[in-house]
């Protein structure tokens, strides 16, 4: 591991000052997936800025009824919260989905949204990855692939996004604020990670030396009425195969409104437009949900080893959706 100076900032403009004051700095939060990466010699800052005594640790409402979620706000604390669990509970369940026990009481928001892949070509630094090394190639379109995109990637890069809470967000069009040495800014969750494409290196729209101060989740209705749900291939803490955020609105045995977002199936959290379009105004039914699903799953470009996502996928779509449905009618 690199050598590296560290620093404790009690303040937001600290904050950013002190990454802008040396080359190759980070800031610093619960530190679940930075320190993981320094000892794999992925990352090598050469400081490290601590956020985690910054006054963002907060949950509470905006003026217009949405959540304001502060950056160092534990994955734990968001977890638990009242206001959370009653109005964003599929947030809830895809943050207790996320990690164990021990990690959640640690690794925080700000932190959360820009963990980096999982991908096993990019953690390993004797591989070359264009994620990590811009131009050397991807070597899991040939190789070990079971677990990367269907939908979004390129022949650049196939990796997948690991964060769960980020899926949920993406389903309830959370803005992302931040800090610059320039002064505040936001960022839409559909801005946020931006298509991979050629450079799949640039992994968020941030600014340069940006700070993540919080998450604003709008008012919506619909997302009390949610869920997450998440598979595996162990039933203990382990990353997604594929995983759902939904909500939904039924009257009178018709959608009226639909929120769905598909995790560990593209570069960045899924939103699933396509098959919110298909699905509003329509019968809530299992072959609705299907039809919706398969017109999501329409674009999908499996690999050899991976194209068993598309049957998952479809299938969650449908069973998220009919369990939704069924306990409106209770």
């Amino acid at each position: 591991m690199r050598e590296f100076g560290y620093e404790r900032a009690f303040g937001v403009s600290e904050a950013v000052a002190l990454l802008g004051s040396a080359p190759d700095a980070r800031f610093l939060g619960g530190g679940t997936n930075l320190v993981d990466l320094m000892k794999a010699g992925v990352e090598r800052p050469a400081l490290l800025v601590d956020v985690r005594e910054l006054p963002l640790d907060g949950v509470g409402f905006t003026g217009g009824g949405g959540l304001r979620i502060g950056a160092t706000v534990t994955n734990s604390d968001l977890a638990a919260h009242p206001e959370v669990r009653r109005h964003h509970p599929a947030l809830a369940q895809a943050v207790l989905a996320g990690a164990s026990g021990q990690l959640r009481n640690m690794a925080t928001v700000g932190g959360n949204l820009l963990q980096r892949t999982r991908c096993g070509y990019f953690t390993d630094i004797s591989k070359p990855c264009n994620k990590r090394s811009p131009g050397s190639g991807c070597p899991a379109v040939d190789g070990e692939h079971h677990n990367h995109a269907i939908l979004g990637a390129s022949a650049r890069c196939i990796a997948t996004h690991p964060s769960d809470m980020a899926v949920a967000l993406a389903a309830f069009d959370a803005v992302i604020s931040y800090e610059t040495a320039d002064g505040p800014g936001e960022l839409p969750m559909s801005e946020f990670y931006p298509p991979v494409g050629d450079t799949p290196h640039i992994e968020t729209a941030l600014p340069p030396g940006a700070l993540i101060t919080g998450v604003t989740l709008p008012p919506s209705p619909v997302a009390a009425h949610s869920r997450y749900r998440k598979v595996r291939e162990r039933a203990s803490y382990a990353f997604a195969i594929g995983s759902i955020a939904a909500a939904l609105d039924v009257r009178d045995g018709v959608v009226r409104e639909v929120r769905l977002a598909l995790g560990a199936v593209a570069s960045r959290p899924w939103r699933a437009r396509a098959a919110e379009q298909a699905l509003i105004g329509g019968p809530a039914n299992a072959e609705a949900f299907a039809a919706a699903a398969d017109a999501e799953l329409a674009a999908a470009e499996p690999l050899p080893d991976n194209g068993y996502k598309v049957t998952l996928m479809r299938s969650l779509v449908v069973a998220v959706l009919t369990e939704l449905t069924e306990e409106v009618s209770r």
